[in-house]
Order: C-alpha cells, then sequence, then structure tokens
C-alpha cells in the first residue's frame, strides 16, 4: 500500500523546536528556535519523529567554513569564533555555498512518523538510521554525493525528512541514543576500510583513535580481523584498549622509534598534521594510506619521493558505495561492534556539546537528544 496524503498518517505538530545554523562562523551562528515549520515528506520521502542526533567534526567544519582552501589551519583554529572574510562558496566540503538557514545534523536516529508519495505506510512506526553520505539522487553518478545535515537538514531538530531508501531499518536492541551515534563517523571508518581493502592478519595504524571515527575504525579493524595499532592520548589509552587495540601509542610519540620504520600495511588516518611523514615512514612497501579527515591542519610534507619509491596507494575517501552502510547496519544486527556514547545533551545544549566535542576529553560520541 502506497501513500497519497502524508497528513492522513501523522498527527505531528505545525512547528517543532530545532537548531538553525544562519551562517558561517561561531556558535553565535547556531540558533535554537521553538518555531520552526514542521517539514512535510516529499514523494520517496519518510517524515521522521528524530529520537537522537550524533555530533560529528563535519558539523563544526561546516558552521566555521573549514573546508575552504582559504583555512589551513587546524580544525579547532575557528571553533569558536569562524573566520574572517571567508568566501561562502567555498566553505563546505562541495564546495557549494551553503543554502540558509540550514538544520545540520548528519546522525540520526529517528522513527518514521510519515511518508510521501510512493512510500509504502508499513513503514510507519519504524526506528531506523539515515544514511549520511548519500548518493546525489540527481545525478546517481559515483563520486558525486551529498550530505546529510548539509546539502538538506538534518538531525538537529524534533523531525526531519529523508530519502525512503536512504533511511535503514535496524532491528536491535540498542537505545536510540546509542544509535545515533553510529552513522557518520562508523561509516566513515568503515568506508576507508573497504576502499583500502584491509584484510586479516594485516598490521592497520589508526591516528585519532578516541575519537568517534578512530574509536569505531578500531572496532571495525578487529571485526575484519586486522592487527590495530592506535594512536591516541595517553590518558585514553585503557578506553582504546578496551575496544580492541592491540597496541597503544601515544599521540606525541616518534613513530618509527616505536612501531619501525616499513612495518605497517595500511594507515587509516584522521589527524594529517605536522607529523604526516611519520606516516608513511611505517608504512610498509606497497602499503596503503586511507583519510578522511585532518583535525591537526590539512596541510602536510609529502616527500614524493617516498611516494612512488615505497610504491605507495593513497586513498581520500569521502564517497560511499551503498554497500558500506547496508554492511554496518548488519554489523549492528549481529552485535559484531558496539556503540561508544561518552556523554548526552538536550539539544538546546549545543554550545555546550560543540564545545565539549572540540575540547575531546572523552572516548567515543557525544549525542544530542531533541
Amino acid at each position: 500500500m502506497n501513500s497519497t496524503n502524508d497528513s492522513e498518517h501523522s498527527n505531528t505538530p505545525a512547528t517543532m523546536t530545532g537548531v538553525q545554523l544562519i551562517g558561517h562562523g561561531g556558535l553565535d551562528q547556531l540558533v535554537y528556535r521553538q518555531d520552526i515549520p514542521t517539514p512535510h515528506p516529499k514523494e520517496g520521502e519518510v517524515l521522521l519523529k528524530v529520537l537522537a542526533a550524533g555530533v560529528n567534526n563535519t558539523d563544526i567544519n561546516t558552521r566555521i567554513g573549514w573546508y575552504s582552501k582559504q583555512i589551513t589551519g587546524d580544525t579547532n583554529s575557528g571553533a569558536n569564533q569562524g573566520y574572517d572574510d571567508l568566501a561562502a562558496a567555498t566553505a563546505t566540503w562541495s564546495g557549494t555555498a551553503l543554502k540558509l538557514p540550514r538544520i545540520q545534523g548528519a546522525d540520526v536516529c529517528g522513527e518514521v512518523v510519515s511518508v510521501g508519495v510512493g512510500v509504502s505506510v508499513d513503514r510507519i512506526g519504524e526506528r531506523v538510521l539515515v544514511r549520511t553520505m548519500q548518493q546525489n539522487p540527481q545525478t546517481k553518478k559515483r563520486f558525486d554525493c551529498v550530505t546529510f545535515g548539509s546539502e538538506y537538514d538534518g538531525g538537529f531538530a524534533q523531525y526531519t525528512c529523508a530519502l525512503s531508501h536512504e533511511a535503514y531499518a535496524v532491528n536491535t536492541p540498542w537505545s536510540d541514543v546509542e544509535l545515533a551515534s553510529i552513522p557518520c563517523a562508523y561509516s566513515t571508518a568503515e568506508n576507508m576500510l573497504h576502499r583500502a581493502g584491509l584484510k586479516s592478519g594485516e598490521r592497520v595504524l589508526i591516528t585519532g583513535a578516541s575519537g568517534g571515527v578512530g574509536s569505531a575504525a578500531v572496532q571495525l579493524a578487529k571485526r575484519r580481523g586486522a592487527y590495530v595499532i592506535a594512536v591516541a592520548g595517553a590518558t585514553k589509552h585503557p578506553d582504546v584498549k578496551a575496544l580492541g587495540a592491540d597496541q597503544l601509542v601515544a599521540r606525541d610519540d616518534n613513530l618509527v622509534s616505536t612501531i619501525g620504520a616499513d612495518e605497517v600495511d595500511l594507515v587509516v588516518d584522521l589527524v594529517a598534521g605536522p607529523n604526516w611523514p611519520q606516516l608513511l615512514d611505517v608504512l610498509r612497501r606497497g602499503g596503503r594510506y586511507a583519510t578522511s579527515g585532518a583535525i591537526a591542519g590539512p596541510m602536510v610534507e609529502l616527500d614524493v619521493r617516498t611516494l612512488y619509491l615505497k610504491d605507495l596507494t593513497f586513498f581520500g575517501c569521502t564517497y560511499q558505495d551503498d554497500s558500506v552502510f547496508r554492511n554496518l547496519v548488519s554489523y549492528i544486527e549481529a552485535e559484531e561492534i558496539r556503540p561508544v556514547v561518552a556523554r548526552t545533551y538536550a539539544l538546546k545544549q549545543i554550545h555546550k556539546a560543540q564545545t565539549d566535542f572540540l575540547n575531546k576529553d572523552f572516548t567515543g560520541k557525544l549525542v544530542l537528544i531533541p
């Protein structure tokens, strides 16, 4: 049975609470409102009551405009105040100016409360996760993608709409908060391992291993049977070891002295920054490097001779094949991974949540509850 009128299946209010991003800049650009019109699902969409929404680097990077090539500092460099004289057209990950106001929130666990034309009403009542990095529905070309909460309104509100085929029903006893910690971080981590083809028995080095993506990568790499070397602040080593890391390295340790040269099959890097050359030094000949972040700064020094003389392969990882998120849902349902939630906040506390996120004194994820 298909819906022809979403209102007949929903008693949603006319307005909702939510957080709107009104421009690039500091925390003052995130405005909590209680009078935002509740969206209605278009053809092929579902309306979700947001049950919980995770906090991610990409939300902050977009807010401050860090993706702009004008910015060369680390992700904390403009996190509180933004940047002056930023060109809006370059300030997003996609290189296209953001349509404002925008409701951000790349991580969503929600309940389907209404459906648009062409979507079965049987979906109503499902608890779902929305895929964060989605195929661009306008082109359907590989590597042409859009992000939930950037090109479309996301989860920092009581309700949000998503394409029905991008909202995955999940059968698990996990809580709403636990599920909301998964989509962005875990799909990013799984995508890097997928693209780089990590195999059982290989040695993988993971930077930023106590963060959302890093802690996910540790679990997902262990799931594949890899030997995991995790780089994290020393105070967080017990947390990361509990996730399955085989070897712990302190953040500022010299990697070659600690691990040895040519000892690693794959580097999963979320940090970049001034110590980046060491990551290539520890890779074996024929090794692979995969990245989806640069929290310590995007500008690195590359000796191209290292790249070609060691026959290294680099993977820049943004676009995700459909199988990545589908597989991730199956891991959840099979209890092959587990969530790592450090703290929760009411949605109206988003300024505090993002401030705490930037302080990085936790392991795992922070989650907002509308």
